[in-house]
């Protein structure tokens, strides 16, 4: 099953350049790291953006995770990066009760090395 809705699919700026490219936030800062390590930066943030869009529109969902408030699905697999590898990613997404668009929650680098 691929995610639902994926063309309404809301990818905040500011989740990225806020948070998954922040340097300075307390959490995101460790994913800054990483995500720059392949050629992401918060300067030309949408990047990430397409490539969390890509990666959702390539890969299958692996979990799906069902709470009082909607439902968190789980995505793994290579994600393309500028500099051309393809770091092993979980990326989740949630859709809210009486909503029908997903939204990016967070990106976790996994083990297992590139492809």
């Amino acid at each position: 099953m691929r995610l639902p809705n994926l063309e309404k699919a809301i990818i905040p700026e500011m989740k990225i350049r806020g948070y998954l490219l922040s340097t300075s936030h307390p959490y995101g800062r460790y994913k800054a790291a990483f995500f720059k390590r392949f050629g992401f930066n918060a300067k030309y943030w949408e990047f990430l953006s397409i490539a969390l869009r890509a990666h959702a529109e390539q890969f299958e969902i692996v979990r799906v995770e069902d709470t009082e408030f909607g439902s968190r699905f789980i995505i793994e697999g290579p994600l393309k990066a500028p500099d051309g590898r393809a770091p092993n990613v979980r990326v989740v997404w949630f859709i809210e009760k009486e909503d029908d668009r997903p939204r990016l929650v967070t990106v976790y680098p996994l083990g297992g090395g590139m492809l």
